[in-house]
């Protein structure tokens, strides 16, 4: 049932929102049970890592940043309007930085203020901390999961059981320390705490990882103005500029041990292991599971380029060895002045078909009987890699417990929470979330589609009016005496061109689609970013891929013949160069995906690197400056100054898009350039190590984000998958010559003796008779200009070899997916074995405590929630017990929330 949210809406309150301050309460624990126990906090300084307060014990799990003028230096330059509009912004960020801090205070969190004089400004830093009350009560509403019962790490990859059944040593297995182990996990539930492994140890029990996700949701959630007008969460700040950062801190090492950074650093991101498994489960332990997945995506992706890889370069070398003894070329590179071919413009001259013979060579290393086998090929192992993959995906996903996150356990973005009109009762949980409009939302995304509907259009529009630009400038070249280079010198400048439209409007795109997405109102993080995804992708699809399409399909097919050519918008259609279309599908392959690739890795190296650089050169360079004004300055070797200086985390998307737009390229095109898989898995084993050193080394530590998959990206391969097939059964059919020359071969002669002249065609008699000279071109007409019997022989043929090709390949891939389950047995089995685990450890009559049947009555002053949990009898005595002591300690301090009279700004806050 549906209701309209009230301003008491408690479904609509936030993190500190109420005017009571500190009287919030956390679900089975009372807010004010704020302080680490003296346990923890001895244990906690021997344990775990250096990112500690200064007391040397409470540990940071998440750092606040931002950056202040001091007043003798905020009014010296600038006119009034500008210092009033300054000291406007100021006052505002200043107010809204004051209700957000306090109301992080009053949920309970440990804070730390440190500050230091870079360059002009005062940097802030406000070092974070969550107690144990607060850490139970989100891992309950986030639905953390916990482990039950410890299990040996059984990780293994298929390779390694391929080579192990085969007797063959395995070159890419590596022995790394630390590896974590396996559990079977549940939900965590506060009341079911003694049940939980570890739950003796307060400071190990939560992951470094969950504490993250558990800062991060109070920050999104804390509201600092009013709800209607999004001033919620930490991400608004920062695009206000109220905060210039706010990450979690890279762990430190302790005891002398290496910390998980350093493991990573020294098996993973280092380039000596460039030929080992990825350590995924320390990836994933480290970084979280949407990480994790990517990398063991792009690991999977890079093993099953390795055979296709080695059969495309087979195919290319018997090209090599075809060529030399291919008749048609030899037919052409001897032919002299046998063959005197039509102009290709009005203004051009006549040339002759043996000039092409090096070009007609270099199309025949793509272009012959392996192109087929290797199509064939391709697209069967489309469908295998992602049927395998879908069993890989099951397998980790089972064993990092998030098989059903995005179905059961995902909760609404925390934006949508604060957005969300209205709330309805969840039919999965039975829960009562907040709740907008189906309808609504359907309204918003046809209107984000008309305006992605528009932007492809001026897409298109623009590869048309390059395609002119193309066809003017090689016109004019040739008739100023420059034919030889005509049609180089108009691909290069086109490209050129096209790349600065590419990317100016990708920039004002991607902008665009996260205004739409946002305003679509998405209920949880994975369908915001499918959509996002969705949206972007169609765009850079049209946007990559425009050109080779126009090329492989269009260029060319609609020209006409000499004396009646085919005109758009009063110029005549573009021809194939003289070597034929497909070698000119195969050279913009080339220049896009090898040039492509060296320009990303070189940003990729350099970008970070020099980014990091000027950073860190504008945070220390006044340091010296600072010392001798006497100003507060850090040591180096603080880890939230260290972390500060790297670059922000901006997601995994342009990684994603980056591989996914390789995969469609090898597969959609390959049958026009075999070579492509093997650039792509060299490209692939350099990607792996420079993505892993960017995260390791050059970007501040991302939030722990779980994920079932891949998401939408896995979607998108699949219909790239199944338009590759299609593609390329019409490049072969339309684009190659293959079929004509089977045809010759089975109608008129094996050896293929006289096939040139066969595809050849004589210029009509009255074009002959205006330039009183006898020509030849490409196409099947005769001397009329119409189109001869071949022509429609062919055409029969080309279409039933793409309705048998189609056919062929959508049996095989449906049988091979009818044979190969998506979720491998031996996961079905630890699935069942883990919920009757969970069953057994989570009964409720092993932890019901029927000796209190009212000791709600015992502590009248705890809060109604703790009230409740008491009546139900849901929590131990003794917890209870120390609950209420720490209540009435605090109590009797004080009666008063310091944090009302707080200033942020310039008081220094050490451990509350």
């Amino acid at each position: 049932m549906q209701r309209r949210r009230t301003s008491d809406d408690p479904h609509s309150s936030l993190v500190g929102q109420d005017s009571g301050g500190r009287a919030a309460c956390y679900g089975s624990l009372s807010e004010d049970a704020v302080e680490v126990s003296q346990a923890g906090e001895a244990s906690l300084g021997e344990k775990s890592t250096a990112n500690v307060f200064s007391d040397g014990c409470t540990r940071i799990d998440f750092v606040l940043v931002w950056e202040t003028v001091p007043r003798e230096l905020s009014g010296q330059k600038g006119s009034r309007e500008n210092k009033a509009l300054q000291e406007r912004s100021t006052t505002i960020h200043r107010t809204w930085r004051k209700k957000f801090l306090d109301k992080l205070h009053a949920a309970g969190l440990h804070m730390e203020k440190h500050t230091a004089r870079v360059e002009k400004k005062v940097v802030h830093y406000l070092l974070l901390s969550a107690p144990w009350s607060v850490l139970c009560y989100y891992a309950e509403e986030l639905q953390l999961r916990v482990p039950l019962q410890a299990l040996p790490n059984q990780t293994s990859h298929w390779s390694e059981r391929v080579l192990q059944r085969l007797g063959i040593p395995n070159a890419m297995a590596q022995e790394v320390p630390s590896l974590p182990l396996d559990y079977y996990t549940c939900p965590f539930k506060v009341n079911k705490l003694q049940w939980f492994l570890g739950s003796d140890e307060q400071d190990t029990f939560f992951s470094t990882t969950q504490r993250h996700q558990i800062l991060y949701e109070i920050l999104a959630t804390t509201q600092y103005g009013c709800s209607k007008e999004r001033e919620v969460g930490v991400d608004r700040l920062l695009s206000e500029g109220v905060f210039t950062a706010a990450f979690p801190l890279h762990e430190e090492p302790a005891s002398g041990s290496p910390s998980p950074r350093q493991v990573l650093f020294q098996y993973w991101a280092n380039w000596r292991k460039w030929s080992k498994y990825q350590p995924l489960d320390h990836v994933r332990k480290y970084f979280g599971e949407k990480v994790a997945f990517y990398f063991a995506w792009l690991g999977f992706y890079t093993g099953w380029l390795l055979p296709a890889a080695v059969t495309g370069t087979v195919v290319f070398i018997a090209g090599i060895f075809l060529v030399f003894s291919d008749v048609p070329a030899q037919e052409i590179c001897e032919s002299k002045e046998q063959f005197r071919m039509c102009p290709l413009c009005k203004s051009c001259p006549y040339w002759q078909l043996s000039d092409t013979c090096s070009t007609f060579m270099a199309g025949r290393l793509f272009d012959h009987g392996g192109t087929i086998f290797f199509s064939i090929f391709m697209s069967l192992w489309a469908v295998l890699f992602l049927e395998f993959w879908k069993r890989t995906n099951a397998s980790l996903a089972h064993r990092w417990d998030c098989s059903e996150f995005e179905d059961i356990e995902e909760r609404p973005r925390p934006q949508f929470t604060a957005m969300a009109p209205m709330t309805i009762i969840n039919p999965i949980t039975g829960a009562e979330e907040p709740y907008f409009p189906k309808r609504s939302r359907i309204h918003r995304i046809l209107a984000g589609l008309v305006v992605l509907i528009m932007l492809i259009a001026m897409v298109v529009l623009f590869v048309i009016s390059i395609i002119l630009y193309r066809t003017v400038v090689a016109i004019l070249l040739s008739s100023s005496g420059w034919a030889w280079f005509a049609s180089r010198i108009a691909s290069i400048s086109s490209s050129v061109v096209n790349l600065f439209f590419i990317l100016i409007l990708s920039k004002i795109y991607i902008s665009l689609a996260h205004l739409l997405t946002k305003w679509e109102m998405h209920r949880t993080q994975t369908k915001y970013e499918d959509a996002f995804t969705f949206k972007v992708f169609v765009f850079q699809f049209v946007t990559f891929y425009s050109f080779p399409m126009y090329i492989a399909f269009f260029k060319g097919k609609f020209v006409g013949y000499p004396g009646n050519y085919w005109s758009f918008l009063g110029i005549r259609n573009e021809e194939c160069s003289p070597g034929g279309c497909f070698i000119e599908l195969a050279q913009e392959l080339l220049v896009i995906m090898v040039g492509k690739q060296i320009i990303n890795n070189v940003q990729e190296v350099a970008i970070p690197k020099l980014r990091c650089w000027w950073h860190k050169h504008k945070l220390l360079s006044t340091k010296k400056k600072a010392v001798e004004e006497g100003g507060p300055v850090l040591a180096e070797q603080a880890p939230w100054v260290v972390n500060h200086q790297l670059l922000a985390f901006e997601g995994l998307f342009d990684e994603y898009l980056e591989m996914v737009l390789q995969f469609g390229f090898i597969t959609i095109f390959v049958a026009a350039c075999p070579l492509a898989p093997l650039f792509a898995l060299l490209n692939n084993w350099v990607e792996i190590r420079l993505d892993a050193r960017k995260f390791v080394c050059d970007y501040r530590r991302p939030v722990a984000e779980r994920a079932q998959g891949i998401g939408i990206w896995f979607s998108i391969l699949e219909v790239i998958t199944h338009l590759a097939v299609s593609s390329n059964a019409f490049l072969i059919a339309f684009t190659s010559d293959f079929l004509p020359r089977v045809y010759y071969e089975y109608i008129h002669d094996s050896s293929l003796r006289g096939y040139v002249n066969f595809t050849l065609a004589y210029a009509p008699w009255d074009f002959v008779q205006q330039s009183n000279t006898v020509c030849r071109y490409r196409a099947f007409r005769d001397q009329d200009g119409n189109l001869t019997l071949t022509y429609w022989h062919l055409l029969a043929v080309r279409l039933g070899f793409v309705i048998v090709f189609e056919h062929v390949v959508f049996f095989i891939g449906r049988v091979i997916a009818c044979l190969v389950p998506d979720i491998p047995e031996s996961v079905e089995v630890k699935v069942k074995r883990e919920r009757y685990l969970a069953k057994e450890a989570l009964a409720e009559n092993k932890v019901r405590a029927a000796a209190f049947p009212c000791l709600s009555c015992l502590f009248p002053g705890t809060c109604k929630v703790l009230q409740h949990l008491l009546r139900v009898q849901q929590l131990p005595f003794s917890l209870i017990q120390v609950l209420f002591e720490r209540r009435e300690a605090r109590s009797k301090a004080s009666t008063t929330d310091p944090a009302a009279s707080r200033d942020w700004e310039t008081e220094q806050v050490e451990g509350s």
